[in-house]
């Protein structure tokens, strides 16, 4: 079953899932059918971790991998007329098929051409005996026809080798039936096709999978190890395809970066050379198969990375890298490795536990953060289990030999062949002295220190400054309230929850193109990331230049520059501008066009931004500036994001955007998101110029605080935007900058869909709204209004007005209108003026604000029903509930209050995480009840006793962080 198309509020390019995982091994690598009965043992105490949907028979999948079980094969096959070669000299695959006969004839044929074509010999096929009532109806409705295919070894290939061939047979089946234009393509679909391993999957609860694969009952079927998965999709459909296990990987977690890795991977083909595959390696192309969730993606990653030669351990090390920028303990020779791969890709950020096999070692990685549990068990009878949670199999006590938890960044390895447990240490020593990585990094690469100092840099001009302000739009609040705390005190300005004012679609003001972006939500619950007391797993380190080849490894390879952060100076910019030094090299590249011209010398000047950066790359360039710097009277600024994201999504379509770094020099940027969203959209460093020159210009006029200087303001500027990035990072459970880049972590609110598509592609945009030529007009509006003379009514900047209520200022929902009318009414008693009031809140046909004020009632379809068949308004009620605000948020007497209307009515009450009076647990001598029936519990600050616990109808938890903080162990409460 494929996933449906996008439509309304779903996109399948956002499907990603939390599960539970587990393995089972000998250590001696003895296979057995024990191992097998195990693993669904584990993968049934894993059950809860699973979810199903409105057929309660359908789960959102389940499966296992195993070694080939050559006995039983043997004697299957041979049953069908063929007889198998020893073991490891043929290959089985599981493959899904169409169920109609003519598209499930035709994709044999296919797979069947391809496996000649490659030099292998199909020995037979085998209907692999599944019992379809042990699954639920929808499962049914959706089952593929599963068969299993047996390709013999070439003579002369040895097993790496023939494994490598299977994964270009793999390949290009895949690509070649998803062209094929049969109207069940999608439906093929190879699990697994190995000559060492097998997966067993499909959309089913951990209980159906012995059931349905009846052959995992057969004692004959022995493996030595048995890797189980059951998934939960959150908030995404399950399919077949999408089960785990993949072929190497099981994973509980979430990809939160998955979009900036699966571009940049795609950006990467151009450069991949490998001497195992030769001119064969474009037949691999795509390397991220379309469709698949971030699991399914991390795994086609870390197949290319280990088929070209790494071993599953050095590939896993690159993907997910422990934290080890800003670790002090660290060996020198291991944190060289790292930063050697640093300079190679970047990392797959999130959370993640996942498991791994080639079917001869089989362990298991934790991301940096351990925001996924993974325990495991070691017994005196050479089993090792590892799982999600403890407990997943009985074992005696006195069985048991070791047990422990898996570390964050740390690695679990089981060698079946050898014959033995590979601790994390070992193997990172192992990793570390593959090559001399430190001697490499020492010759190679360079730091924004070691260039020359430039020998001129672009000043700050007083005269000009008013106008170029105005033509970026910004405010006498940007200053004030944005610039000016930053520059003073080092930190991002802090403000209350929630905004009132208009999105930027709806807003009669010209806007940043930025305030049309809204970072997204991890779709997978992610414990809290603490940026500032968990900074050592934080980075703000980024290293730009050429990418080469991931799959070689050179000294070239680390000719990079190190940036530390990625906000620039003039002076850091000039030195980039005129580096050259081996590969770096600078060229600067305008982003203005005709104002004028609007929407179209807007388009014509991104379409010949775009072709001027692809010559550039084609002259030798690495490092291309894009720089507004030259607007005046007749050309305006390209929004900046906009400038960047049409450069950056074109030269991956080229697959040449590894090739360069992007650079901004910008003057529009000045906020913490506005420098998130440049970096996660693909630029390696912003300057902004013109927030440096206005922080300059108001330390010159006195502006900042006593004993502020330029110097230390600007200093303090680079800091705060740093916090808050880090801040930024950390909401959706990203750690580095590295990961952050690039990573289109964001949705468009109110952008229309031709304008997304071309310029930001794979951005989530679930409504229509404005296209290139509301920029251009909006663009062309603040450009005017830069050239024109200041009049004794004007203001020399518009006054914001975005974060307080201002007169010709933003619209705000809650104005002086609306709180006078509140305060009437209450004041007054009066519910002419309440009915005022919600008239001019939820009227808002004159000043749109909100998508929900756009919305309006339609007519009914069918007749009216009757108020006797619904339910009484007295029950309804009893459903409502307020919201959680904390006592000391609101007064004493609007909290009791609030309690004691929604006990009247039978609805619910919320004490927030202020606590709540004991004496509130009693009913007053009227019979009103202040007690809240919901409580939260989110530290024991706010009075968290049994007594509070008891005295509630429900319980809400929040997730908590404990961390040392001056020695005393303290509770953090997360929303």
């Amino acid at each position: 079953m494929p996933l449906p198309p996008p439509q309304a509020l779903y996109d399948p390019r956002h499907e990603h899932d939390a599960c539970g995982i587990g393995f089972v091994a000998s250590i001696h690598g003895h296979p057995s059918h024990d191992i097998i009965t195990k693993g669904i043992q584990i993968l049934l105490n894993l059950t809860h971790r699973g979810a199903s949907g409105c057929d309660a028979e359908t789960g959102d999948g389940a499966g296992i991998l195993i070694q080939i079980p050559h006995q039983f094969f043997t004697r299957e096959c041979a049953a069908l007329g063929f007889t198998l070669p020893p073991p490891g000299d043929y290959a089985v695959g599981m493959t899904f098929l169409p169920v109609e006969r003519h598209q499930r004839l035709a994709c044999e044929g296919i797979l069947e051409r391809i496996v000649r074509e490659e030099g292998l010999a199909v020995l037979g096929w085998r209907d692999t005996p599944v019992d379809a009532s042990a699954i639920g109806r929808l499962a049914r409705g959706s089952q593929p026809y599963i068969e299993q295919i047996f390709i013999a070894r070439a003579h002369g290939l040895d097993e790496a080798a023939f494994e490598r061939k299977l994964y270009l047979v793999r390949k290009r089946a895949e690509s070649e039936v998803a062209r094929s234009g049969m109207p069940h393509a999608a439906d093929f679909y190879l699990p697994s096709l190995s000559s060492r391993t097998i997966v067993y999957k499909g959309l089913l609860l951990a209980p159906q999978i012995a059931p349905f694969y009846k052959e995992l009952s057969d004692p004959t079927v022995a493996s030595a190890l048995c890797l189980v998965h059951q998934r939960f999709s959150t908030n995404t459909f399950p399919t077949w395809q999408l089960a785990h296990p993949f072929r190497y990987i099981a994973h509980n977690g979430e990809i939160n970066t998955l979009r900036g890795n699966v571009n940049w991977m795609h950006a990467r083909q151009s450069v991949l050379r490998s001497p195992l595959f030769g001119d064969d390696l474009r037949k691999l192309f795509p390397i991220i198969a379309p469709g698949g969730s971030d699991s399914a993606n991390f795994d086609n990653a870390l197949e290319l990375l280990f088929q070209s030669g790494r071993s599953l351990p050095h590939a896993m090390a690159m993907l997910i890298p422990e934290a080890w920028a800003s670790n002090p303990h660290m060996n020198p020779a291991k944190r060289a490795f790292y930063e050697y791969h640093a300079s190679l890709m970047e990392p797959w950020d999130g959370p993640a536990a996942i498991a791994f096999t080639d079917g001869r070692i089989i362990g298991a990685t934790l991301d940096r953060n351990g925001l996924r549990p993974a325990r495991y068990l070691i017994t005196h009878d050479d089993l090792v289990i590892l799982s999600s949670e403890t407990g997943v199999l009985p074992v005696p006590p006195e069985n048991v030999k070791k047990k422990g938890r898996l570390q964050p960044g740390k690695m679990f390895l089981v060698d079946t062949v050898e014959g033995r447990i590979v601790a994390d240490k070992e193997i990172k020593q192992r990793l570390a002295a593959r090559k001399p990585y430190a001697a490499w990094i020492a010759e190679n690469q360079v730091t924004l220190d070691q260039l020359p100092a430039p020998p001129r840099q672009h000043g700050t001009d007083h005269v000009t400054i008013l106008s170029r302000q105005r033509a970026f739009g910004y405010t006498d609040e940007d200053l004030r309230t944005i610039l000016a705390p930053m520059a003073e005190k080092g930190d991002e300005p802090i403000g209350s929850m929630g905004t009132d004012t208009p999105l930027a679609c709806l807003s009669d003001k010209p806007q940043p193109l930025f305030h049309y972006f809204k970072q997204l939500f991890a779709q997978v619950t992610n414990p809290p990331i603490d940026p500032i007391r968990e900074e050592m797993v934080m980075s703000l380190t980024s290293y730009i230049g050429t990418e080469r080849n991931i799959l070689d490894e050179t000294p070239q390879h680390c000719h990079t520059l190190k940036l530390p952060h990625p906000i620039l100076t003039n002076r850091d910019l000039e030195k980039l501008r005129r580096v050259s030094q081996g590969d770096f090299l600078a060229t600067t590249l305008d982003t203005l066009f005709p104002a004028a011209d609007g929407e179209k010398g807007l388009e014509r000047a991104l379409d010949q931004l775009c072709r001027r950066a692809s010559l550039a790359i084609k002259s030798g360039y690495t490092l291309l500036i894009l720089s507004d710097r030259g607007l005046d009277q007749n050309d305006a600024p390209i929004p900046s994001l906009l400038a960047l994201t049409a450069v950056h999504n074109h030269l991956v379509r080229e697959e040449t955007r590894t090739q360069v770094a992007l650079i901004i020099e910008s003057g529009e940027p000045r906020e913490v998101m506005h420098f998130a969203l440049l970096i996660g959209y693909g630029a390696s460093a912003v300057n902004p110029y013109l927030a440096i020159e206005t922080i300059e210009d108001k330390a010159v006029r006195g502006c900042l605080a006593e004993g502020i200087t330029f110097e230390k303001a600007l200093a303090n500027f680079i800091k705060a935007i740093n916090k808050g990035l880090l801040k930024t990072f950390s909401k959706m459970g990203i750690s580095t900058l590295q990961s952050y880049r690039g990573a289109q972590v964001f949705e468009a609110i109110g952008l229309n869909r031709a304008l997304v598509d071309k310029y930001f592609t794979g951005t989530a945009s679930r409504i229509e709204g404005v296209g290139l030529d509301v920029l251009a007009r909006e663009a062309q509006m603040k450009h005017a209004h830069a050239f024109q003379p200041i009049t004794d009514s004007d203001t020399e900047l518009p006054i914001g007005g975005n974060y307080q209520y201002r007169v010709r200022g933003e619209y705000h929902l809650f104005n002086p209108f609306t709180v006078t009318k509140l305060q009437q009414a209450v004041r007054q008693r009066s519910f002419e003026s309440f009915q005022e009031y919600t008239d001019l809140i939820d009227d808002q046909s004159r000043h749109l604000c909100t998508l929900r004020g756009l919305l309006d009632f339609s007519e009914p379809r069918a007749s009216a029903t009757g108020l006797e068949q619904v339910e009484p308004a007295a029950e309804i009620v009893k459903r409502f509930a307020t919201g959680a605000m904390s006592f000391g948020s609101i007064s004493k007497e609007a909290h009791e209050t609030l309690a004691i209307a929604m006990n009247r009515i039978g609805a619910r009450s919320n004490t927030g995480e202020g606590g709540e009076d004991e004496a509130r647990f009693t009913r007053d001598p009227n019979g009103d009840w202040r007690r809240s029936a919901i409580k939260q519990v989110a530290s024991a600050r706010f009075g968290v006793t049994t007594n509070y616990l008891v005295n509630a109808d429900e319980l809400q938890i929040k997730r908590v962080r404990l961390f040392w903080n001056d020695g005393q162990l303290s509770i953090k409460s997360d929303s």
